[in-house]
């Protein structure tokens, strides 16, 4: 089979450069292993919120102190407010509703109640201006009887700090009766598949109303939506009080409707997406990579003019750590991180960890290097970069986003 281009990896860094070269007329096609990080995902894209440990306020003004190796200084400052805007943009042509801007930090409530800074965030969740101030006194805390990943109690105590008076209340509803005998069953995604049928939004809204009374917010867990988009703004509707969605731990609803949501926008453009399936090997020739073999496929040859490795980090696979060795598991691409263990990581575990900074060496242009060498026309793409800690930095949406438009881009020219 043949494509214009490949990429390997069907996360948020594969899709927006599928979506991207796809919007050009490209014929494209994804390779995805399966759940990517966005399962993960808070309902918000972080650009930059620590520079140097400091807290960031304009991520595009604090981008400048930056180390010289890191994704954002390697795609080049000049060229970055510019793929911010592109991206932004890109998504809301995908269907994704989202507020924020590249050169001010905003603030979200975390699961912790702390307030955390952010770049974009889906419009199901509520945005604030300040870190330091909560504008409402008084908060009911709604969870669902026997729903053991919202953890109500870290919420309550994290409001204290705003001299917020916050009650916990828990809500039951026959509709749940049957998944709640299991606790595996009780998840986010199952809970919001009932809200899908919308029949239980109408019960849920009229139990919050009672129990919310005498309250000036509601704070409830961000399951609605799973596939259907427009249910959190029905339930915001019939809620009488301002509605809070917080995260809840993962799978995370807003983050699988986000993936579907970027997954259907390329495949209406015509592209290929194969999941479930796994890159085994290619063949290279005179520093070109010619084709792709995979799992599933057997013999059958994916042919493309340029491809592009999205393949994640650690967590994802697209670098693999033994007792003694770092890799790049498909084409043993060179790595960018030092081959003593010893030095991969800090025993105190809230410390910057070295091997958060690992990933695939590339020369200037984002071509992965072999033995030294670029690989002319195998392009790397987000997380599976190395020179970031994106835990630390809180950039780990925005690494992947700009540095996959500008991989697009390189192909593009």
């Amino acid at each position: 089979m043949k494509f214009d281009n490949i990429i390997i990896g069907g996360g948020l860094s594969g899709l927006t450069c599928g979506i991207k070269l796809a919007e050009q007329g490209k014929k494209c096609a994804i390779v995805s292993s399966g759940q990517s990080a966005i399962h993960f995902f808070s309902g918000s894209f972080d650009l930059l919120g620590k520079a140097n440990g400091e807290e960031v306020t304009n991520p595009l003004e604090s981008m400048k102190s930056l180390p010289e190796n890191h994704p954002y200084k390697r795609v080049g400052l000049d060229k970055i407010e510019r793929l911010t805007n592109d991206a932004l943009h890109l998504l809301v042509r995908s269907g994704l509703n989202l507020n924020g801007q590249a050169d001010r930090n905003h603030y979200t409530l975390t699961p912790m109640g702390v307030m955390k800074p952010t770049w974009l965030t889906l419009s199901d969740f509520t945005s604030f201006d300040q870190k330091d101030s909560f504008p409402w006194k008084k908060a009911v805390i709604l969870n669902f009887s026997g729903f053991l990943d919202f953890h109500t109690l870290f919420i309550k105590d994290g409001l204290k700090k705003f001299d917020v008076h916050a009650q916990i209340k828990t809500v039951s509803m026959k509709q749940f009766d049957a998944i709640r005998k299991n606790p595996s069953e009780m998840r986010s995604t199952n809970i919001a598949k009932e809200f899908d049928k919308e029949n239980a939004i109408e019960e849920f809204a009229q139990k919050a109303n009672v129990l919310s009374d005498g309250f000036d917010v509601v704070i409830l867990p961000a399951v609605f939506g799973l596939f259907n988009k427009t249910i959190a703004d029905k339930l915001k509707e019939k809620i009488e009080k301002p509605v809070l969605l917080l995260p809840a731990i993962p799978p995370s609803v807003p983050g699988i409707r986000t993936q579907i949501t970027l997954r259907e926008r390329f495949q209406e453009l015509g592209g290929t997406y194969l999941l479930g399936d796994n890159v085994e090997e290619g063949v290279f020739e005179n520093g070109r990579l010619l084709e792709i073999r995979t799992n599933n496929h057997g013999d059958i040859k994916f042919e493309a003019d340029q491809f592009i490795l999205a393949s994640g980090s650690f967590y994802s696979k697209g670098i693999v750590a033994t007792h003694d060795k770092l890799y790049e598991p498909i084409f043993g691409l060179d790595i960018d991180g030092d081959s003593n263990r010893e030095k991969w990581f800090d025993e105190k575990i809230f410390n910057d960890q070295a091997f958060m900074h690992y990933g695939v060496k590339t020369d200037q242009k984002f071509r992965a290097l072999m033995n030294g060498e670029p690989v002319e026309n195998l392009y790397v793409a987000g997380s599976v970069l190395g020179g970031a800690n994106p835990l630390k930095e809180g950039s780990g949406a925005g690494i992947s986003l700009l540095t996959s438009l500008h991989a697009a881009e390189q192909i593009l020219k």
